[in-house]
């Protein structure tokens, strides 16, 4: 089975494509590792440091019906057809999987299939979708912080699905463990920041 650099490489840049690619593409280009492929493509955008704006919220919500299906036991996903037919343009998906191609590379020179059964078992899975879908519940979270290490996570979770590599998918829910408790800090430290601002403008607000 070639490697996953190999076969994006292949597909991205040496074949030719349309000025567009669809998420039907994508699913077609996954095949029996469509969950893992789709959790690395999907989570690119937002684990590295490329101009691609706008896409944590939308990839997010894909990634999060991904996961539920994950955890139900589902060996191909199931998209809205309108989903699968949402488009990205070319030169964009090129631009994100040649900054993210590096990578993918340096995990390629050390990943082996080992504890396939964290990456293959029906409990593992679960473990596995619960994590991705948490951290695609914070890359949907519009504050600042809260989208770079969920992401980090997934793409480092879903290359370990691809591989069958369970000491990367493991290192994969650390960084999501990791990023949960830091979106938590985030949000919890907004809401606590803003009740106390509410409290100093209702007293200063009885004093004037």
């Amino acid at each position: 089975m070639a490697k996953l650099s190999v076969e994006l490489n292949r597909y991205f840049f040496e074949e030719d494509r349309n000025p567009e690619v669809t998420f039907y593409d994508i699913l077609t280009l996954a095949g029996e590792r469509v969950f893992g492929i789709l959790f690395v493509l999907l989570s690119l955008p937002s684990a590295l440091p490329v101009p691609a704006p706008g896409y944590s919220i939308p990839f997010g919500v894909v990634m999060f019906l991904l996961a539920v299906q994950l955890m139900a036991g589902r060996k191909r996903p199931w998209l809205p057809e309108r989903m699968k037919q949402s488009t990205v343009r070319l030169t964009t998906a090129q631009r994100i999987v040649k900054s993210g191609m590096p990578w993918l590379r340096r995990l390629e020179l050390f990943t082996k299939p080992r504890l396939v059964t964290i990456c293959t078992s029906f409990s593992g899975r679960v473990v596995i979708g619960v994590a991705i879908s948490l951290m695609a519940i914070c890359m949907m979270i519009p504050i600042p912080g809260t989208n770079t290490l969920p992401a980090m996570g997934i793409f480092i979770t879903g290359f370990g699905l691809v591989e069958d590599d369970g000491i990367i998918t493991l290192m994969g829910l650390v960084v999501c463990l990791m990023g949960g408790l830091l979106a938590g800090s985030i949000f919890f430290a907004l809401i606590w920041g803003g009740s106390n601002l509410l409290e100093l403008l209702k007293e200063w607000l009885g004093r004037s």
